[in-house]
Formats: C-alpha cells, sequence, structure tokens
C-alpha cells in the first residue's frame, strides 16, 4: 500500500501521541478537520488506525506485510483458479507424458469415466516410471498415480492465502479445485498452483 507524505506524517503523529483527535492532528498539521478527514478515512479503513469514539485515534501497530496479507485473503480460489489439465484413469503413462508436455503443466489431475477426480500425476510420478524401463504403452496412470485420499484438494471459497499455506506445508505444485457431487465424489473444476499465485502477486503489486 503507497501512502502519501501526509498519510505517513499523520501515522507518526498518531503513533507518537495517540490517542489524539483528528482535531489535534489537523492542528499539528496546519490543515483544516475537512482536509484531513479522506486521509483519516483511508488510514482506518486500511486497517492502520483505529478511530474510538470519545477518545480519538490509535495507532493499529499492524505491519505492512499483515495488512498484503489481509488483502490477498479478499480473493478466493474460485476467482483466481485456472483450467486443470486432466486425464482418464486407463489411459498409459505414455500418454500422460505426451498430455503433460502438451498442456505444459507440472501436474495432471486423473478423473473417472464420470469425470470423477481419482487421483494426480506429477512429472516426478511419471519420471520414475520411464527410468524404469518399463512398456509405458502398456501401464495404466492408475498404477502411478497419487491416489484419493491421499491427495490434498481445495474448495473455491477458501481464501488464496490459506491454498498457499497447502502448497508450502504438502510440498506440491499443483492442487485441485474441487466440489462435492452425489456420495461426496469430488468434481475438479479448477487448479491452484504457484504460478497461479505468482500472476495474482504480480497483478496486485503493480
Amino acid at each position: 500500500m503507497n501512502l502519501s507524505q501526509r498519510q505517513k506524517k499523520i501515522l507518526e503523529i498518531v503513533k507518537e501521541c495517540g490517542p489524539i483527535s483528528g482535531g489535534e492532528i489537523a492542528s499539528r498539521l496546519n490543515v483544516s478537520r475537512a482536509a484531513l478527514r479522506p486521509c483519516l478515512a483511508i488510514l482506518t479503513m486500511a486497517g492502520l488506525l483505529e478511530a474510538r469514539p470519545r477518545v480519538g485515534y490509535t495507532y493499529a501497530g499492524k505491519e505492512a506485510k499483515n495488512l498484503f496479507a489481509d488483502y490477498l485473503r479478499r480473493f478466493t480460489v474460485g476467482e483466481v483458479k485456472a483450467v486443470p489439465a486432466v486425464i482418464r484413469e486407463d489411459s498409459s503413462v505414455y500418454d500422460a507424458i505426451v498430455t503433460l508436455f502438451v498442456e505444459d503443466v507440472g501436474t495432471l489431475f486423473v478423473i473417472d469415466e464420470e469425470g470423477f477426480l481419482q487421483g494426480a500425476l506429477s512429472r516426478k510420478d511419471l519420471l520414475k516410471a520411464a527410468i524404469g524401463g518399463s512398456d509405458l504403452l502398456r501401464i495404466p496412470v492408475a498404477v502411478i498415480m497419487t491416489r484419493m485420499p491421499h491427495l490434498v484438494t481445495v474448495e473455491p471459497d477458501l481464501d488464496v492465502v490459506a491454498a498457499a499455506k497447502k502448497i508450502v506445508d504438502y510440498q506440491i505444485d499443483a492442487l485441485p479445485v474441487v466440489r462435492t457431487a452425489e456420495g461426496d465424489k469430488l468434481k475438479v473444476i479448477g487448479k491452484i498452483t504457484k504460478t497461479t499465485l505468482a500472476r495474482l502477486l504480480a497483478e496486485v503489486s503493480s
């Protein structure tokens, strides 16, 4: 968040003298209370100041990184999700490798014939299978994939900060975005990846 010089000065005054009234701040800056009102409103809405009736303004003590995290939490997984790359569970490992490079992705999500999530395949999974020297055309991806319920998933209403924490905690590259269908089966409706999150950071920081 980029603050104006006046807003920065207001923060300094409140840090040193708070609680302090709007009139006292205006007097110290030699401006009218009306001229000060928009700045105080912005600083209060941003969480940098707290306004208390009959008490005045106090410094909220939030660091810039906490404010940025609060801002990012406004975005949900459903708002920033990307299109997932999927493959049927009866497809061969060879087909999976081709799909991985054609789609230019790091993870494939494996679905059954009804489109429900069954597992996931990473580049590492496919590399291990290829190094093994087996006939990749004859091995179905179901043999080497990470299966449910060992798959980490996210729902569209989760905030992106929580999704990023899952990616870090589980040391994975991508999360399937799912919605629950009949019988607690999961339908893949998108994906969240490190690239997705990096793109969001670049957009909100520009």
